[in-house]
């Protein structure tokens, strides 16, 4: 039996998916344990490009069976479009695509709530508005939560619906206070479009904890694939500016029913600078301008969101982050992604350490108002001119590309496996 976890490191569009692709050739089941639609993964093979949010990377692969786990939260339209749109593209969906019966279900409602909150002003943390918090609100708090196994029971759903909406058309106008023009949903409505893809979602809703279980059993090799990064671990990353989900691999336990102690290896995975969407601290961005370092590596990187389009912050690799993060994460290696994207800079820099007040402090700070104040401490090494797109195994890599890698691998105190010099999976070169 192996389980193999990937897990990104910091705030998450690490290119985990394209390290997941890779190891779906050598596993049985590809299992996505956290978040909705507010994460994304876009797969490259040859001239075909894939863009996922909802659906986990190992849909793409005929023999793999794709799990979708009780830690999710769903929007049914949504998961039906990214399913039309592969089954369009020649891509296989059927049974094996798996779908926790336990997974809580978005409903419009939830979007209206997240949206008139994120324009209360100084309430808002820049969420993607998929009303993916306001689900896990409803999820916690036990009396407003769906899931997906009531959808396929009419008259359950019909009822529970008409005790949720009245309350929260309540909540959403209040919320507004006047302001906003709030929505105001009908439960009926909401039902009968609901039950619709319900439907077409059936044949894929399943006790996937149990699935799981007897996949183990027979010793079917698992890849685990979190969504968001680890600074965006609801308990343990940059919070309030943080997902609703725990990104981190303690979430495969309560997100798939999978107990941690059956994955045996945790690959980590990390840019070869930093990025991070939405509001919140960041101590090594690069605000510099629209002819600065910063704009460069974001167009070179094509740095927006794979879900919502939006430009991400940029800035220089931080090693203290990382080092807490693989930490939590319980690493045992790390891939280094987007390295090509460096090329062409005369000189990079780490952040090797942080300081607070103009005092050297150690280790990270995952409360924000303690990171705000951080100003990072940053040593230099020489950049290379090479394009590495073309490079397809070690000896191809310019030494100061080879350095920038070695000096991450230090900082951190990780093995490197594995660096991407391109989005395609023949970019990508075992070290």
């Amino acid at each position: 039996m192996s389980c193999t976890c990937v897990v990104g490191l910091q705030w998450g569009d690490e290119a985990k998916g394209k390290i997941v692709d890779l190891l779906g050739n050598d596993h049985d089941l590809v299992v996505r344990y956290n978040g909705g639609a507010n994460a994304g993964h876009t797969i490259v093979w040859g001239d075909r490009t894939f863009k996922l949010s909802l659906l986990p990377t190992g849909i793409l692969k005929p023999h793999l069976r794709s799990v979708i786990g009780n830690g999710l939260v769903v929007y049914p339209p949504r998961l039906l479009e990214e399913i039309k749109n592969l089954r369009e593209a020649g891509i296989t969906v059927g049974t094996n695509l798996a779908v926790s019966d336990h997974c809580h279900v978005i409903f419009p409602y939830h979007m209206e709530e997240e949206r008139v909150i994120e324009q209360e002003g100084g309430g808002a943390i820049g969420t993607t508005g998929r009303g993916i918090g306001p689900c896990y609100q409803d999820k916690v708090g036990r009396t407003g939560g769906i899931r997906m196994g009531e959808l396929l029971h009419p008259e359950r759903l019909r009822e529970r619906l008409r005790t949720i909406v009245p309350r929260k058309n309540r909540i959403i106008a209040a919320l507004a206070n006047g302001a906003n023009n709030p929505k105001q949903f009908n439960p009926d409505e909401l039902c009968d479009e609901y039950l619709k893809y319900a439907e077409a979602l059936k044949p894929h809703v399943t006790d996937t904890a149990k699935l799981l279980h007897e996949s183990i059993k027979a010793g079917k090799k698992i890849v685990f694939e979190a969504a968001q990064g680890s600074l965006l671990d609801i308990d343990h990353g940059t919070y309030p500016y943080v997902t609703s989900s725990n990104s981190l691999p303690g979430g495969i336990w309560n997100g798939s029913g999978v107990p941690t102690r059956n994955v045996t290896k945790i690959i980590g995975v990390v840019k070869a600078y930093t990025t991070r969407v939405g509001k919140g601290p960041f101590p090594t961005e690069l605000d510099d301008g629209p002819t600065g370092i910063g704009e460069r590596i974001r167009k070179i990187g094509r740095e927006y969101g794979t879900v919502t389009g939006r430009p991400r912050r940029v800035g220089w690799f931080d090693a203290v982050a990382v080092r807490y993060t693989s930490a939590l994460a319980g690493v045992d290696e790390v891939t280094v992604m987007l390295l090509d994207v460096l090329s062409g800079l005369k000189e990079l820099k780490i952040c090797t350490g942080y300081t607070m007040d103009g005092k050297p402090i150690d280790g990270f700070p995952s409360d924000a108002y303690l990171l705000e104040r951080c100003t990072p401490v940053y040593e230099t090494l020489p950049g290379w001119e090479m394009d590495l797109t073309k490079a397809r195994k070690k000896s191809d890599l310019p030494k100061e590309a080879m350095r920038y890698v070695e000096r991450i691998s230090e900082l951190i105190g990780l093995r490197v496996m594995l660096t991407s010099v391109g989005p395609d999976r023949e970019q990508s070169i075992i070290l």
